[in-house]
């Protein structure tokens, strides 16, 4: 049986981290994690896991705009086409983590997690999340409801979610590189 994300993101995080962890040794990959609103809730989740070093080896916390510029390579005019929170600067922050880390997979996370700073196209709640390659990524924009902290650990349970379900199938919208 085929999980979902849907199935997944009911279990808690450490059960999504060691089921992640599981999932890249079986297919040999590499994952980071290039994280905005969930301040390094990714990279901490899977590196609770005894043995993620044998995976994981850097993450990014980019928080501010100019962090994603110099760290991930995303470009000024993007961010200020786009927003931090969007399809584009998430599809960017994948390819950058992956392009600076060689790793094979990563998930980017950049959203809204309140109190405050929504907007009518954007509130509170607002998350996109990407996972991918360099070369190959797939986003989505999730709406997640509650307060900051809330927010921030569906995030995490999404993204974690999202990594397993690249790994566990063969998604076709999904390059996955191993080492």
């Amino acid at each position: 049986m085929t999980s979902t994300a849907e199935d997944l993101e009911r279990r808690d995080t450490r059960y999504l981290a060691e089921r992640l962890g599981e999932c890249c040794r079986t297919r040999g990959v590499t994952v980071t994690a290039a994280e905005s609103c969930t301040g390094g809730g990714v990279a901490s989740a899977i590196t609770a896991v005894a043995g993620s070093s044998d995976y994981f080896e850097t993450g990014y916390v980019t928080y501010a705009n100019g962090a994603k510029a110099r760290l991930l390579g995303v470009s000024t005019s993007l961010l200020e086409e786009h927003g931090a929170v969007s399809r584009e600067v998430v599809e960017a922050m994948v390819a950058g983590a992956c392009r600076d880390s060689g790793a094979g997979l990563a998930v980017a996370v950049s959203g809204v997690a309140g109190p405050g700073g929504g907007s009518p196209d954007k509130p509170v709640g607002t998350v996109w999340l990407a996972w991918g390659s360099a070369s190959r990524v797939r986003a989505e924009c999730r709406h997640f409801p509650g307060d900051r902290q809330a927010v921030r650990e569906q995030a995490v349970k999404a993204a974690l979610a999202g990594l397993i379900l690249s790994l566990a199938d063969d998604r076709p919208d999904t390059v996955v590189g191993s080492r």
